[in-house]
């Protein structure tokens, strides 16, 4: 089955211009049969889909939209994480949380998770930040790379996929479309039969990726600014200090995640 992994939806993302049913309108004209959801710190894209779903038309609403999340930790950029389907977990709808943590509890509810763009923007790619780049021995504990983002250059994505082939690990391929434009540029292919989160997750541990890749977009200097020093460390500081304000409500959600969950 083939599915975008990397998908931001207009009500879940306030940077993406598109609606979840013109997301899968976009997808079924290219033959895709699926599309994981990844908002920002936000599963609301995903809810909002669900109470609007049994009003759409059948070839619509029988799509297999799927629930992710891209988080933003504090110290290794964004991460794609997907749980199983009776899991949900709050604290992932508030940023800041370290890698180590993040990884110990998605791991710890039967979750999955991997960088998105790990050579992409500056700002926010695992392999840019200290953390990762003194301690690569953490992408052992991953599931997956982001092996192909259609938004990043031919060559960050070739880095990615030369270190996802150096630990062993699987791709994925996403669009990170938040415009029509870029929707269902990459793909992830899965050998398995998938209508839900569960399905995702057995399907990637028992057959691995059948095949993954897509187009880059066309690089312009609007682009091109994005690595700047202005825009990356100033987006560094906003990120850290929201996570920072958010402190104390992530620390009391993970507490009652290790008493509920024994993590």
């Amino acid at each position: 089955m083939k599915f975008d992994m990397h998908c931001h939806t207009r009500a879940g993302s306030i940077d993406s211009k598109v609606e979840t049913a013109r997301y899968i309108e976009l997808l079924k004209e290219q033959g895709f049969d699926g599309m994981l959801i990844t908002d920002h710190d936000s599963y609301k894209g995903y809810y909002d889909w669900l109470s609007t779903r049994d009003s759409m038309p059948d070839e619509i609403k029988d799509f297999v939209v799927l629930k992710g999340v891209e988080y933003d930790t504090k110290d290794a950029g964004h991460f794609i994480v997907i749980l199983p389907d009776h899991v949900h977990l709050h604290v992932l709808q508030i940023r800041g949380m370290s890698v180590e943590n993040l990884v110990k509890i998605v791991h710890g509810v039967g979750g999955i998770l991997g960088p998105a763009h790990p050579f992409g923007a500056r700002s926010s790619s695992a392999m840019f930040f200290n953390k990762m780049r003194k301690n690569p021995h953490f992408i052992e504990d991953f599931d997956f790379l982001e092996g192909f983002n259609t938004c990043e250059t031919v060559r960050a994505n070739q880095l990615a996929q030369a270190l996802a082939e150096r630990y062993g690990k699987p791709c994925f391929g996403g669009s990170d479309s938040h415009k029509e434009m870029y929707v269902g540029m990459a793909f992830t292919d899965f050998a398995g039969d998938i209508k839900c989160n569960d399905d995702l997750i057995k399907s990637f541990k028992e057959n691995g990726v059948a095949a993954f890749g897509g187009t880059e977009r066309e690089f312009l200097k609007k682009h091109k600014k994005r690595n700047s020093f202005v825009i990356t460390w100033g987006f560094k500081a906003y990120n850290r200090s929201l996570g920072l304000i958010y402190t104390p409500v992530r620390k009391h959600r993970v507490r009652k995640l290790a008493l509920h969950h024994h993590i």
